[in-house]
């Protein structure tokens, strides 16, 4: 197993949120509390927690409030800013405008409104020692769309017993989803073009290729896509912590 050390992060913090509406008409997704605290701040604490000393945090809507929220921590890790405050570029093609500031190497993408309970290890940790460069391009973290609270969808893939992924077919259930989190390679970014375009098509890039793995989540995931959704969220991390 080839196994690399993660040292950069990208936070994709550039959504409009528009699910989240009304709250996110003065703010934006990721300053949308969470017990207490604002969603970005628990995903750049996670992302500290593994030992990733660096955050790209990409910017869009309310990007003032969301830049000066985020300069004003005191706490790791470092952060660098990717401006999209002129088009909003989607998942990948925020990423890949970031490049620069990512580094050469394998580096881990989450959602800055991604949030969930750990199980018995942390799960940035469990997804870094499990990214093996020889035979992956794509890490990605998934969670049991049975037991997540808030999903009510029809999951995102299958994986088979050594972790490879295949999409759900169009009339299918699969038991998984993406639960907001991977470690990629910057290779899966070569050639495609500038502007707006989904990290689902760097996904398909690296199961052409048989190199799309997953790593279960080991605790619950939460989709805290609506207002709606934060109360639930919250009462499970109460209970959690009993």
């Amino acid at each position: 197993m080839d196994a690399v050390q993660i040292d950069t992060a990208m936070v994709l913090s550039a959504g409009l949120g528009t699910r989240m509406r009304p709250l996110t008409d003065t703010r934006p997704k990721p300053l949308v509390e969470v017990s207490g605290r604002a969603l970005i701040d628990h995903v750049l604490d996670r992302v500290a927690d593994a030992g990733i000393g660096l955050a790209v945090v990409n910017l869009h809507h309310h990007a003032d409030l969301l830049e000066a929220h985020v300069r004003a921590r005191r706490a790791p890790p470092r952060i660098a800013f990717s401006d999209e405050r002129a088009a909003l570029l989607e998942t990948g093609g925020g990423v890949r405008k970031a490049l620069p500031l990512l580094g050469t190497g394998p580096f881990l993408a989450i959602n800055s409104d991604t949030i969930w309970i750990e199980g018995m290890r942390p799960n940035l940790a469990r997804l870094s020692e499990r990214f093996d460069s020889a035979s992956m391009d794509a890490l990605l973290l998934l969670a049991s769309a049975a037991h997540s609270i808030g999903y009510d969808g029809r999951g995102d893939f299958q994986m088979d017993p050594l972790g490879r992924l295949t999409r759900r077919g169009e009339r299918q259930v699969a038991p998984f989803i993406y639960a907001g989190a991977c470690i990629l390679k910057p290779s899966l970014f070569e050639g495609l073009p500038e502007g707006a375009f989904s990290l689902n098509r760097v996904f398909d890039r690296a199961g052409a290729a048989g190199r799309l793995y997953g790593l279960r989540l080991d605790g619950i995931w939460m989709h805290v896509g609506t207002p709606d959704a934060i109360a639930l969220a919250e009462e499970a991390i109460v209970l959690s912590s009993d």
